[in-house]
């Protein structure tokens, strides 16, 4: 970009510019493993892309590499009915069982065929629907027979193509002639070999869907990621890759989706609901050719055993991988075969699923740890004789909550059973009681918390819940670990209040809330083991500054069970001041946008506590800002009612005009609806102008939009 003020005719070439050398990136990246800058620099690019099309709105497009960011949330998923069912496949356990697959096969056919033998990726199936070339669709697998479509959120995963590759070899017919019916037209791909199937054409495309079927996934170390920082936020973490995959493309806020960094690999390609290769091989290789993410590790195998070598090294290799693989997907690999072959009411007979065995081992349970939570709740650990499996040397595995140590009946000494696949810790899964030497008292849960040893104060189990837990406010292990929360980043972010200094204040008896914080005196932190004067007077200014860190963080830094980060943002937009949250019942908290019926329970739970109302009158007391200050004058004139921004406005963005609306309360989704109360239309305004004349609803320009902002609350009706 250069340094003066660019024009839409100067714009133009460098948007196409930037966007060729971020998908040249991409593909770099995703496809070929061979990156040639740093993430950063893709950021950079990014950016400046971004910040063109914002300037620009009439130059974006729905291929932009800047649609992977996200968009402003939607209301929720409309449905499509897949044209080809979706099936599940049947599981094999054992390579005896693979080979009678084969044989049942062989029996149904007299053609020859070979196999495709490809990874089982445990995540979620997508269905990816390609019009004139450019990504029209996603859908979710739903029930097999149709799904959720969530093309936003499939859009913001960096491996799939927005529009599809050519790479000088794919061309799109749109001289609009007519497109010959199924019955007559063998395929709707041109290829000049069976050996070259990357060198082809796909006539009228314009008029058949190209649909590309896969698997979405978390890579591993995203997940692991993932879930340090929904613990970081007080979040409820996600049990393994796949449920935080569903979980996650379950969102409604497409910019959540973007921040969690999907995969997929694509397995198989279909277009006017037919295959269009002799060969399943050919569709892998012409799916990597064009852009799509194919997995590496599949291969082609003429025998059965070839399958079967290929099942073993997989399942040496799968523990090196960035995914959570639970076996290999075997296919027929000839697609006349798979035809005539056909499938049952709910799976094909040309595929079947070979699984892993499970990654166990067997070792001792030497002794079970009771932990205290931050929130109080009480988590047996088993402490194992370390034993090596998938990969690390474990030496301590969940057991969860006492009903599941009831279920297992695991005592003291016995050979206990652990599995590990992609949670954080691994689980115990089984007792061998038939090893079990001589008779062992079944394990007692602790009466009183092992937090407070010289409090004795007993637990608690309340009706419904599997946890006990410790109701003291003042137990020592809570206090730490709530004060280590309070002061963290995302919290009020007090810089140097770590896990060693609050050791040291509670050792001291100098804390025993986090509104103590704010009565601590420099000569006090001075005094403290190895902390000087300059770093105590550096802490006192940083809890000074921590006052002012706003409502949304002062929420979530409460401990509020359930509610992280980004629920502490939805409560301050929603009361605006923490007096009003506390006395709001769970009606009022159940109106608050992400926020159900059992989580605004527990909110009104944690306020009725006259002990936590005490902690929050010390607080407003020291200084702590309770309030969200107001956005601008007219800050709630527009509040509950909801927005649809539609076509270019003359001077404001999307953004710009999306940020005023809210600022006043108001609310932007992506879709119109009998709940939309306003649509604001600008130059080719397109379908959803259309849907909102149709609805019959208010329909604005900028002027009209300005206009209303302005008005006195009186006014609007």
């Amino acid at each position: 970009m250069t340094e003066h003020q660019l024009s839409i005719e100067e714009a133009a070439p460098e948007i196409e510019r930037l966007r060729a050398e971020i998908e040249r990136h991409n593909e770099l990246y995703y496809q070929k493993s061979a990156p040639e800058i740093s993430d950063y620099d893709f950021d950079q690019l990014l950016k400046q892309l971004q910040a063109l099309e914002e300037q620009f709105p009439e130059l974006q497009t729905p291929d932009s590499p800047t649609r992977r960011v996200g968009g402003k949330p939607s209301e929720g998923f409309e449905q499509w009915q897949h044209r080809v069912p979706m099936m599940s496949l049947d599981n094999t356990y054992s390579f005896d069982e693979l080979r009678e697959w084969e044989t049942k096969a062989r029996k149904l056919t007299e053609q020859p065929f070979d196999f495709v033998a490809e990874m089982k990726i445990d995540g979620l199936s997508m269905s990816l629907h390609y019009e004139n070339a450019l990504l029209a669709r996603a859908v979710t697998r739903g029930d097999g027979t149709s799904g959720d479509i969530v093309t936003d959120n499939v859009r913001t995963i960096r491996s799939v193509p927005l529009r599809i590759m050519d790479n000088g070899q794919l061309t799109i017919d749109n001289s609009g002639e007519s497109t010959p019916s199924a019955e007559s037209q063998p395929s709707l791909f041109e290829t000049s070999s069976a050996d070259t199937p990357s060198k082809l054409s796909i006539v009228n495309c314009q008029l058949s869907i190209l649909e590309i079927r896969g698997e979405v996934f978390l890579p591993v170390s995203e997940f692991r990621r993932l879930n340090a920082e929904q613990e970081e936020n007080g979040d409820k973490t996600f049990a393994n890759p796949r449920n935080a995959a569903s979980g996650t493309m379950k969102q409604l806020d497409s910019k959540i989706v973007a921040s969690r960094r999907l995969g997929m690999f694509c397995y198989d390609i279909f277009a006017d609901g037919r295959k269009v290769f002799p060969t399943h091989w050919e569709a892998l290789e012409w799916m990597k050719t064009h852009g799509f993410p194919v997995n590496p590790l599949s291969r082609r195998c003429e025998t059965i055993d070839e399958v079967i070598a290929f099942c073993e090294e997989m399942d040496g290799k799968r523990q090196t991988l960035d995914y959570d693989t639970d076996g290999v997907v075997v296919k027929i690999n000839q697609t006349a075969v798979q035809n005539e072959l056909g499938s049952t009411s709910k799976s094909p007979r040309w595929a079947t699923a070979f699984k892993f065995p499970p990654m166990q081992a067997t070792t001792t349970l030497r002794d079970i740890t009771w932990q205290v939570g931050r929130l109080g709740t009480i988590t047996p650990v088993a402490e194992l004789e370390p034993v090596f499996v998938a990969g690390t040397t474990v030496s301590r595995a969940s057991l969860h909550n006492e009903d599941q140590i009831r279920r297992l009946d695991v005592r003291l000494g016995d050979q206990v059973v652990i599995e590990k696949s992609g949670e954080i810790i691994p689980q115990v899964v089984k007792v061998l009681i038939e090893k079990r030497a001589e008779e062992v008292p079944p394990v007692n849960v602790p009466t009183h918390c092992p937090g407070c040893p010289d409090l004795c104060v007993e637990l608690v189990r309340v009706e419904g819940e599997v946890a006990w837990r410790c109701p003291q406010t003042v137990c020592p292990t809570k206090t730490k670990l709530g004060l280590i929360h309070y002061a963290s980043k995302k919290a009020m972010n007090i810089e140097g209040f770590g896990e060693v200094l609050v050791e040291k204040i509670v050792a001291a008896g100098l804390v025993n809330t986090v509104a103590d914080i704010y009565d601590l005196k420099a000569e006090q932190i001075a005094a403290l083991e190895r902390l000087g004067e300059q770093s105590a007077a550096n802490l006192i200014e940083e809890i000074e500054r921590s006052k002012t860190a706003g409502l949304a963080r002062l929420i979530f830094a409460l401990g509020i069970p359930s509610v992280g980060s980004r629920k502490g943002k939805l409560l301050a937009n929603g009361f605006r001041d923490l007096d009003a949250l506390a006395q709001a019942d769970v009606e009022q908290l159940s109106k608050v946008r992400d926020i159900g019926k059992i989580l605004a329970e527990s909110i009104r739970t944690w306020f009725a506590d006259p002990e936590n109302l005490k902690l929050i009158e010390r607080l407003k007391n020291a200084g702590v800002l309770t309030k969200l200050e107001d956005a601008g004058t007219g800050s709630q004139l527009l509040n509950g009612k909801q927005f649809v921004l539609t076509g270019t406005l003359p001077t404001l963005t999307r953004d710009q005009a999306a940020a005023k609306i809210e600022a006043a309360g108001g609310r932007v989704t992506s879709s119109v609806s009998k709940k939309t109360d306003y649509v604001v239309a600008g130059e080719s305004a397109g379908s959803k102008l259309t849907k909102a004349e149709q609805l019959g609803l208010k329909i604005l320009d900028e002027a009209g939009l300005l206009a209303l902002l302005e008005a006195p609350p009186e006014t609007e009706g």
